[in-house]
């Protein structure tokens, strides 16, 4: 599973979020290169910088890792995706 759908699935679970939405988010919160076109293309390429990925982390309430795997853990609930 790529970042992407993983991306996809925290929308889901933090209430439906559509990908413009997170998009705007991310603008607001300093991402300013980050239009809903520019963020769906780096889902298309899943080309997201860590930057990006932080602002994510910071959007959504959930933390992202890379061990063995990369995955979100949702900071109230510690479900991983």
């Amino acid at each position: 599973m790529g970042i992407a759908e993983k991306v996809r699935i925290l929308l889901i679970k933090r209430g439906n979020i559509s990908e413009a939405e997170l998009a705007r988010r991310l603008f607001a919160a300093g991402c300013k290169n980050m239009s809903a076109q520019n963020f769906n293309n780096k889902m298309k390429r899943e080309s997201f910088s860590r930057e990006e990925i932080s602002k994510i982390e910071k959007v959504l309430n959930c933390t992202y890792s890379v061990e063995h795997r990369e995955w979100f853990t949702l900071n109230d609930t510690g479900e991983e995706i």
